[in-house]
């Protein structure tokens, strides 16, 4: 018997484990995928956005703020990386301006700190590749840049070193209300809670719908991508969102925190809550707009492309709290952008309410802080050598393109929910994630993979499920 089973392990369920974990809890994170940041957490901007964008008094509107205010020391006490480079929304013609004026008027009265429009003669200074037709601009310097993957790690092993289990390829597949409980039904067998907390991304309304009479629908959006290689660092330096006017809302440009370029994304709603293919039309259009923000895209940098889905709510909201009812039921649903900026404030969120509900007592041995991989290039030379020294493993480098260690890659498949896979040693170390897209690196990652883990490489996958990537070895069939 469970106190809280959390469906979900993206960035909104692992916060809510963290924060849930302050308290004496016994509590459980079930994942259909093999590993923790599968789903809308692992594919989207990446920004923390300052809070100007939802509607004044909304419920994404304050949980934005919140979550904004807080990322820098939570980035600090959890070791992930985030920069507060600012954003700019660029208006391109005079009709735009009143709409420009308004969205500064709605930051204000959402409590953004140092909003303000700027003219076109200091956009240019702070943007020097900013399109000629760029008049004028909403600035806000508390707007930043996160690593989501990161970010999801550090909530997530935070969670697990304060005793909070994770139950992965577990897909839940119905529900039972007992007199005291909640009886889930999942592909690994039957769990019992007293409270559940529904983070279950695009999926969301499916289990919501299980419960409750109330109905819910989340809809798929899917956005495309493209990704520039660090040789495009510097095109732009703030995020760089379009004003929405007549041409469609339009797509941003940003920095990552790694130094690569991301444009995007597009908005498409599907049906399919697992259509997360790319498609020639949605790029097409994704540059065709970008091009309007600045002059000579460097397209010719593009690495990779990729596509991720955000939980559109009907209402284009928040939905936290207990569904109507389905007491003991809570739903964490429609977490869609600005859903990564909130999750801190999310996850404080949904602790509250199941505080209110259980009375749990605080636990005073709870861990605040967590340590991240290390990064041995942090390092000035002499600690490097001392590290290398120490430690061999440390100066083999395995991905070239972006200079990923041996060590690294044992660090992430040895810590806390630690990876199983080729995708999991590449968000947690970006072996992978450079020029070549893992055209080189991947081999020694799956012997690296099979020899920490104990199995032969035939056994490592690409993302967990049936995705080997190996039928056999040719040596042996001779």
């Amino acid at each position: 018997m469970y106190d809280v089973i959390i469906i979900g392990a993206g960035v909104s369920g692992c916060a809510c484990a963290r924060e849930l974990s302050r308290y004496r809890l016994n509590i459980c994170v079930l994942e259909r995928e093999e590993d923790v940041c599968c789903g809308t957490s692992k594919a989207n901007s990446a920004i923390v956005h300052a809070g100007f964008d939802a509607k004044s008094g909304s419920l994404m509107a304050k949980l934005n703020v919140e979550g904004n205010q807080r990322m820098e020391e939570l980035s600090r006490e959890l070791d992930f990386p985030f920069q507060r480079n600012g954003s700019l929304v660029v208006c391109f013609e005079p009709d735009g301006v009143p709409d420009l004026e308004a969205l500064y008027e709605r930051g204000i009265q959402n409590g953004v700190k140092e909003l303000r429009i700027i003219e076109r003669d200091e956009l240019a200074e702070l943007e020097p590749n900013i399109s000629d037709h760029a008049i004028k601009a909403l600035y806000a310097p508390t707007g930043g840049i996160v690593c989501p993957f990161g970010m999801n790690f550090a909530f997530a092993e935070n969670a697990a070193a304060n005793g909070v289990e994770f139950q992965f390829d577990t897909e839940v597949i119905g529900f039972e209300k007992q007199e005291a409980c909640w009886k889930i039904k999942t592909s690994q067998g039957e769990f019992l809670t007293k409270y559940v907390v529904n983070a279950a991304g695009v999926y969301a309304d499916v289990l919501h719908n299980m419960v409750s009479q109330e109905k819910l629908q989340i809809t798929a959006r899917r956005g495309n991508y493209c990704l520039l290689d660090h040789s495009a660092k510097g095109f732009v330096n703030h995020t760089v969102f379009q004003l929405p006017g007549k041409y469609g809302k339009g797509v941003l440009i940003t920095p990552t925190v790694h130094g690569n370029i991301l444009i995007g994304p597009t908005a498409v709603d599907i049906e399919d809550k697992e259509g997360t293919n790319t498609t020639q039309e949605e790029l097409a259009e994704l540059l065709e707009k970008a091009s309007t923000t600045v002059t000579n895209l460097p397209v010719r940098q593009i690495i990779t492309s990729f596509a991720g889905l955000r939980a559109h709510e009907d209402g284009h909201e928040f939905r936290i709290g207990q569904a109507k009812g389905a007491e003991g039921f809570i739903d964490c649903a429609g977490i869609e952008s600005p859903g990564l900026t909130a999750a801190p404030a999310i996850g404080s969120m949904v602790a509250d309410i199941i505080r209110k509900l259980a009375n749990p007592q605080e636990n005073p041995d709870f861990i605040g802080t967590r340590k991240g991989i290390l990064d041995p290039r942090t390092l000035d030379y002499e600690e490097r050598a001392k590290l290398i020294q120490k430690n061999p493993a440390y100066g083999a480098i395995v991905c070239r393109c972006e200079m990923i260690t041996q060590g690294e890659i044992e660090d992430a498949i040895n810590r806390p929910l630690g990876a199983k896979s080729l995708d999991g040693v590449k968000r947690r170390t970006r072996a992978g994630m450079g020029r070549c897209q893992s055209g080189f690196c991947s081999p020694k990652t799956m012997e690296i993979l099979a020899e920490q883990r104990g199995v032969e490489i035939a056994e490592i996958t690409k993302s967990g499920g049936n995705s080997k990537l190996i039928v056999g070895i040719n040596k042996d069939k001779i």
